[in-house]
């Protein structure tokens, strides 16, 4: 799955789309890879001359691949499109049952995001991720995922 499809079915745009490709997905895996380089947003200051890749942002790319599988086999609108499908904000995160971070991850490490569906009841949707570097688990953590009307985030 290249950047054209991940655009597609998610809403995130540059610089807060975390993920470059997919290498592998199916209804309950998806793997996908991210490698920060130093011009991102969130390395200039984390930390000043020692950047590695914020806490929050390994969460957030565990969310974004987790919603990315969402959109791909369990959205409401068959084929979902962000740009033209409305109505339906998928993957947003409702809450993190854990979260461990081993290791850090620097400019130009390849990050490999790999999610698993644990759970679905009506909306919600459970995972389990963790990402790697060179073959090592940098972060492992498990949370739940819900779609919501896009309504409730105009506010």
């Amino acid at each position: 799955m290249n950047i054209a499809h991940i655009k597609k079915r998610l809403h995130h745009r540059s610089p807060y789309l975390l993920l470059d490709q997919v290498s592998e997905h199916s209804s309950e895996t998806l793997t996908a890879h991210f490698t920060p380089g130093s011009e991102h947003f969130f390395m200039e200051g984390h930390f000043p001359g020692m950047p590695v890749v914020p806490g929050a942002m390994m969460q957030e790319m565990t969310t974004q691949a987790a919603g990315l599988l969402i959109a791909e086999y369990y959205s409401p609108t068959p084929d979902y499109n962000s740009e033209i499908n409305k109505g339906h904000a998928l993957g947003v995160l409702r809450s993190v049952q854990y979260a461990k971070f081993k290791s850090f991850a620097r400019p130009g490490d390849e990050m490999v995001i790999k999610v698993s569906l644990l759970e679905t009841s009506e909306n919600l949707f459970r995972f389990k991720a963790l990402i790697e570097v060179e073959g090592k688990k940098i972060m492992a953590n498990e949370f739940t995922l819900v779609n919501i009307s896009d309504e409730k985030l105009r506010g």
